[in-house]
């Protein structure tokens, strides 16, 4: 009973998490997209962001809808048409959602950091080349990362064939789930670590500005100052869930509990991440907390007008 209660309940947090995520996404696409269309231009950082929360939809659908397949039947997960597609959708969505808020990253750095740097000032002057040949190096890292997963089910495909009694629950499948974990972590560190670098460039950018202002005996809540701290906690927030993100695949892989056990648990971290991050997006950017608000006082307008036509 125990059991069954915490699957609930893990099931139910997937649930809510899934929604507050297509909401919130939604929204961002949505402002951001209203607002092209009547401006008729848009910055890089919306560009940016709206092609995560874009990402984001796509990445929450496939694990849910993954999740929701692997529960009901645990032994189709045993069809390679089915984990070929099921991983190749899920790899494509992660991938997207993770190095969009890399590149989002990456743009705060060059923006706001102040280096006398050379190589840094041209990279700043080219920042918008800098994040189009970031995505476009990292579809190298996407073509590696599906290869190696479909040469890695093709292997699995002929052992399980040769052994009749391959199952779901056998110590070949659980390696095979954990050869996966470890394909998708090594994957993941990548653009983790651009992001962690950024961070730790931002922090030494701050240090290096406040000294500056200390030996001008000026005060630290100037402009610069500000955006420095506004962009890192922006990064600080994307580390936060990602590290979270990136320790549960480490975790899983591993854990010595079965696949169906842990799924749930898994699947709750996976969508955990492009919910609650982007909910602290919209609260961070000045434009999606505005347009959030409105919505906000025009919902509350209406409940109100609704308790007021009822007898």
């Amino acid at each position: 009973m125990m059991g069954i209660a915490i699957d609930i309940v893990w099931a139910a947090t997937i649930i809510v998490q899934f929604i507050i995520g297509n909401v919130a996404n939604g929204f961002i696409a949505l402002v951001n997209i209203i607002d092209w269309v009547k401006r008729r231009k848009i910055s890089l950082m919306d560009k940016i962001i709206t092609a995560l929360a874009i990402s984001r939809i796509d990445l929450l659908w496939s694990t849910f809808l993954i999740t929701l397949i692997s529960s009901l039947d645990p032994d189709i997960k045993m069809a390679v048409k089915i984990i070929r597609i099921n991983n190749n959708t899920w790899i494509i969505a992660n991938h997207f959602s993770i190095w969009l808020a890399t590149c989002l990253s990456i743009f705060y750095f060059l923006k706001i950091a102040n280096f006398s740097n050379y190589i840094f000032l041209y990279l700043r002057w080219r920042f918008k080349k800098v994040v189009l040949v970031t995505l476009l190096i990292s579809l190298i890292f996407l073509l590696l990362n599906i290869l190696l997963m479909n040469i890695h089910i093709d292997i699995w495909s002929d052992a399980s064939k040769r052994n009749l009694s391959f199952s779901v629950r056998s110590n070949n499948c659980t390696q095979f789930f954990r050869l996966v974990l470890l394909i998708n972590t090594m994957f993941t560190s990548i653009p983790f670590t651009l992001s962690l670098l950024a961070f730790l460039l931002l922090i030494f950018s701050l240090w290096r500005h406040l000294k500056t202002m200390q030996c001008h005996a000026k005060g630290s809540k100037d402009p610069s100052t500000a955006a420095h701290i506004k962009a890192l906690h922006m990064v600080v927030a994307f580390l936060l869930f990602y590290t979270v993100f990136f320790l549960s695949l480490a975790i899983q892989f591993w854990t010595s509990e079965s696949q169906e056990k842990s799924n749930l648990f898994y699947a709750t971290i996976i969508i955990t991440f492009p919910s609650v991050h982007s909910c602290i997006l919209i609260l961070r950017n000045s434009k999606l907390r505005r347009a959030s608000l409105l919505v906000l006082w025009w919902l509350l307008c209406k409940s109100k007008d609704v308790q007021t036509l009822v007898p």
